[in-house]
């Protein structure tokens, strides 16, 4: 199914979090209960990959805005400096 393959292209990572892990999720499934040939199964796995790179991106930045909010004692919300080594725990992935 090249179809699926096409969804990961270039629009990729303007997905949101849940629709990017809704598609990974439906191509593992897809992959453990075909029996398709294994060019299929390579097309799948590389749109597996693409999808969960979006959802760690996702994930990294959401970390980042979390780290960023800190509620003073009186209550207030006040933004302080973090940084999120997002590349590194992708590095660390591979």
């Amino acid at each position: 199914m090249s179809k699926a393959v096409k969804s990961a292209g270039p629009d990729a990572p303007d997905l949101r979090f849940e629709q990017a892990l809704q598609k990974l999720e439906s191509i593992v499934e897809s992959m453990e209960a075909d029996d398709l040939p294994l060019e299929s199964l390579l097309e799948r796995f590389e749109e597996g990959t693409k999808l969960a790179q979006v959802c760690q991106s996702k994930l990294g930045e959401a970390e980042l805005k979390i780290q960023r909010l800190e509620k003073a004692t009186s209550g207030e919300i006040l933004l302080k400096s973090a940084t999120v080594a997002v590349e590194s725990s992708q590095e660390e992935g591979n």
